[in-house]
């Protein structure tokens, strides 16, 4: 496994450290999503175009589901990594294993909560009278897996926060092909249906949170925790959940927005279901990028505030957003001109009206791409220097904006009427997020000079 990886993101060039961090994750975040893309893949290329609007309409409910567990998880690494930045390891420590009793007990309230409501939240969703057996059959099992689901996202959000994004990406790599494989297996050899993938998902993050395990084990002697560790403490419970729980509302308030949005479009039946569903996958390893760099930012900007280096948290930002823009710009363009083509790898190229659908998303959202980038960076960044109220806020514009678009033009106009949604929603998003980001940094340097002065003096 070679040596251990942690890395102080308070020294050095930040652009250069903020690339180095940003590709493991952007990568990481790809094999993520890969799990659920190639059970997409899988089922709709074996099983049909039916498969195939079945699992990709779980999407948002499986973004409400683990974007919980793993905002929370993130949100309780932020504190992590301004403690590693300010060398305060002992209580770092400490922090990790209250997180731990956090995380586990989320995730099985969780389970439980949810395979009670799994037929009630589909009916909610709108789905349909011919797939919602089999979704319900998919989301089953993921909800029984979410205990290893929280693990791996805390096991990799602890590497994460102490300047390694290049493990877990190594972990997940392994876990994807692994997933692949069980696809493949279950599906066309054992005929388990949709179910099968949901098992394949399960089993291949679990074997992925082991491997996080093992190398904290064996690496990583800074994460070793003793027994005085685990001394439950309320106000450390308090301090993690007043970080953990904005996180975890402003992902699960986005996806909230997102199912609504899905509620909507499955009103048009299977071929738009299919058609969004590929668009949406695309799109989101598209995002991956703006996701990374946001994750990124986060770690960085806990680190450099912890060790009171607020000059490095201003340059990294703003070196950031530099970088953003140029994705964005790359972006529009693959989409407008490539979206077509990219389709293909979901569904065969003779279903025309399935193919017509995801170009019509495309060309309904693609000019907002630079609004979607800027929403991982200063709600990541705000959340590194442990503001969670406002970036929840943000996901509040979100739901609102969405929700607005979906109730003027659901089953009133056509399906890009609907599409409209999500570029309202990341352009409402900003409306708190860059002013409260501005008067955060301002209020900081106003510290700085005022402590100057009484130096001086």
């Amino acid at each position: 496994m070679g040596k251990s990886t942690t890395n102080d993101m308070t020294v050095g060039n930040p652009a250069k450290l903020i690339i180095q961090f940003m590709i493991p994750m952007c990568l990481g975040n790809i094999f993520q999503q890969f799990y659920n893309i190639a059970d997409s893949i899988i089922a709709g290329q074996f099983i049909g175009v039916n498969a195939l609007a079945a699992i990709g309409s779980t999407g948002s409910l499986m973004f409400f589901v683990t974007g919980w567990l793993n905002g929370l998880t993130c949100g309780f690494a932020i504190l992590v990594s301004q403690l590693f930045g300010a060398k305060q390891y002992k209580e770092m420590r400490h922090y990790v294993a209250m997180s731990i009793y956090l995380t586990a007990a989320f995730a099985i309230v969780m389970t439980i909560g949810f395979e009670f409501a799994n037929v009630p939240i589909l009916k909610l969703m709108n789905t349909p009278k011919d797939v919602i057996g089999d979704v319900a059959g998919y989301m089953a099992v993921i909800y029984g897996g979410l205990i290893v689901t929280a693990a791996y996202n805390a096991l990799a959000a602890f590497l994460r926060a102490l300047g390694d994004s290049k493990s877990p990406l190594y972990f997940l790599i392994i876990s994807a092909v692994i997933n692949v494989i069980l696809d493949i297996v279950f599906i066309v050899y054992f005929h388990m249906g949709v179910e099968g993938c949901g098992y394949a998902t399960v089993i291949a993050q679990a074997i992925s949170a082991l491997l996080c395990l093992l190398y904290i084990k064996k690496k990583l002697p800074i994460l070793h925790l003793e027994k005085e560790n685990f001394a439950i403490s309320i106000y450390s419970f308090q301090k993690l959940l007043a970080l953990g729980i904005p996180m975890g509302l402003q992902f699960s308030i986005t996806a909230i927005g997102t199912i609504i949005v899905q509620g909507a479009v499955n009103v048009y039946g299977a071929v738009h279901m299919a058609g969004f569903s590929a668009a949406g996958k695309l799109q989101n390893i598209i995002a991956t990028i703006f996701v990374a760099f946001g994750a990124t930012s986060a770690t960085y900007v806990g680190q450099n505030r912890g060790a009171g280096r607020m000059d490095r948290v201003k340059e990294g930002v703003r070196c950031t957003q530099i970088m953003i823009l140029v994705w964005s710009v790359i972006s529009m363009a693959i989409v407008f001109f490539l979206g077509r083509y990219l389709t293909y790898i979901f569904v065969n190229p003779s279903e025309t009206e399935v193919l017509d659908v995801s170009v019509t998303y495309f060309r309904t959202v693609f000019w907002a791409y630079p609004f979607l980038g800027s929403i991982f960076l200063y709600r990541n960044a705000l959340q590194g220097m442990g503001y969670g109220l406002v970036p929840m806020l943000g996901g509040v514009f979100e739901l609102v904006a969405r929700t607005g678009i979906v109730l003027l033009v659901a089953g009133k106009t056509s399906f890009a009427g609907v599409c409209l949604a999500d570029p309202a929603a990341w352009v409402a998003a900003l409306i708190p997020l860059i002013p409260y980001y501005f008067y955060i940094m301002k209020k900081y340097k106003k510290r700085e000079v005022s402590e100057t002065r009484s130096a001086e003096m």
